[in-house]
């Protein structure tokens, strides 16, 4: 497997002036990231959800502790380009890094008017309005401008309500107490999903046999290699495809041999072809 290059780690830092709360529950923090930095995993209080303007993020989340304060032993990882957003719930320890240089938005979203039921990470459809409502709360000549920012979080609010949902989220083993040959293989896969297209590919680099590697696919994830493998093809294909990268060449990038077989698989998994996904089409 190719070893990750380092990457920089950047403090997460002040948040207070940005901490949202009944009175004022939208907030918004903008920020421009360089190519491969990352926020080390860490939680709020509040709901967040993050958006890039421009560039890719990858952001890795793990549901929030249940009643009994315990932390459930699974993450979810997606790749995300600026036409879509992840929503993290209160509480849920998540991680972002840069992919690519970016234009980070985060919205902070006090848990008092979080929508029943969104206890768990989702990927958003960002729609022309809602691009264009929270890079209008970023406006600094308008931020303190109150009955603004009230209209804007009410109207930020619904249209995250009505968004369509994406399934770019990536199931990942737990960090603490997964099998470690399964979480190297799975972030490998991450990184370079083309470099094998079978189990026994990756096997041969990973400690595990192949079938001590499939049981663990189904112990610790819940669905095979292949399945979560399509995830994974999946969470990169769609950044590309939003960017106006050609079919050929994504299909190419994901490990097919042929732009046919990645059409196949990708109508089969989202219901409509891959060039529905791209930039500019209806």
């Amino acid at each position: 497997m190719r070893p990750r290059r380092p990457r920089q780690a950047v403090p997460v830092g002040d948040t207070d002036p940005y901490a949202p709360s009944p009175e004022r529950p939208v907030r918004c923090r903008a920020r421009a990231m360089g190519h491969d930095t990352q926020f080390e995993p860490h939680h709020h209080p509040w709901g967040q959800l993050a958006y890039c303007a421009s560039g890719l993020l990858q952001v890795t989340v793990s549901a929030p502790p249940d009643e009994a304060g315990e932390i459930p032993a699974c993450e979810t990882t997606a790749i995300v380009p600026p036409s879509r957003a992840v929503w993290i719930p209160p509480g849920a320890r998540h991680a972002v890094t840069m992919l690519e240089a970016s234009q980070l938005h985060t919205l902070y979203i006090d848990a008092s008017v979080v929508p029943d039921g969104w206890h768990r990470s989702r990927v958003l459809v960002v729609s022309p309005l809602l691009r264009e409502l929270v890079l209008g709360m970023d406006q600094p000549q308008h931020a303190q401008h109150t009955t603004r920012q009230q209209a804007l979080a009410t109207l930020v609010l619904a249209e995250m309500a009505h968004a369509p949902t994406q399934p770019l989220g990536v199931p990942m083993p737990d960090p603490l107490h997964g099998d470690r040959r399964l979480r190297t293989l799975c972030e490998a896969v991450l990184n370079t999903p083309a470099q094998h297209a079978t189990l026994s590919g990756w096997a041969a680099h990973s400690g595990a046999s192949e079938r001590t590697l499939a049981r663990l696919f189904r112990e610790e994830l819940g669905m095979g290699f292949q399945r979560w493998r399509q995830q994974v093809v999946l969470a990169h294909a769609l950044p590309m495809l939003a960017r106006g990268m050609p079919v050929g060449q994504v299909a190419a990038a994901s490990g097919y041999a042929s732009d046919s077989a990645f059409t196949a698989m990708f109508k089969a998994a989202m219901g409509q072809p891959p060039t529905r996904s791209m930039r500019g089409s209806p």
